[in-house]
């Protein structure tokens, strides 16, 4: 399969926490076509089970679809940042829970079609309490999950989010194996 080269490339908008970028590229074929790339920093996903077997799920409202989602903790990797170093800060300022033991299950893009963000799955387990105060995460909420029953809050749509949906699944199949 042949790729695409870029002819022009051109930033249109930048924005706190994305650009958006329109590139040119020619086909295998010669021909020119216009590419829209939303460009996103890598992402972390966490799949985190307590000492009681909970899945630990937050719930938060997303603007870009106007409702409240059950969702893994997740969060934008900063510049340099590894990715255990984020799951790390991410679990607490969402959870308000430190792993001690981080265990990455793969990766996957979001929307390859359009979007540069990757997002890396990891498997967190042997949690303490230690909250860290971030700025936006005042109306998240915690909850508590048995493992047992959070695929069927996938199968019933109430996890509907794909980075949840592909993490839990990968997770799952991760944890069955072991």
């Amino acid at each position: 399969m042949a790729e695409e080269r870029v002819v022009s490339s051109r930033t249109v908008f930048q924005g706190q926490v994305v650009g958006l970028r329109v590139d040119d590229v020619e086909l295998a074929s010669g021909e020119v076509t216009t590419r829209e790339v939303v460009e996103h920093s890598d992402v972390v996903v966490v799949v985190a089970l307590d000492g009681e077997d909970n899945v630990l799920l937050v719930r938060q409202y997303r603007h870009a679809v106007d409702r409240q989602l059950l969702e893994l903790p997740a969060g934008g990797m900063e510049p340099a940042e590894s990715p255990e170093d984020c799951v790390r800060r991410e679990m607490r300022e969402e959870t308000g829970y430190l792993p001690h033991r981080l265990e990455r299950l793969g990766g996957y893009f979001s929307a390859p079609g359009y979007c540069t963000e990757y997002l890396h799955l990891y498997l967190a387990t042997d949690l303490e309490p230690s909250p860290l105060v971030a700025e936006d995460t005042g109306s998240i909420e915690l909850v508590r999950v048995p493992r047992e029953r959070v695929l069927g809050l996938v199968a019933s749509g109430e996890v509907c989010d794909a980075k949840s949906v592909a993490g839990l699944h990968m997770a799952f199949s991760a944890l069955e194996k072991s």
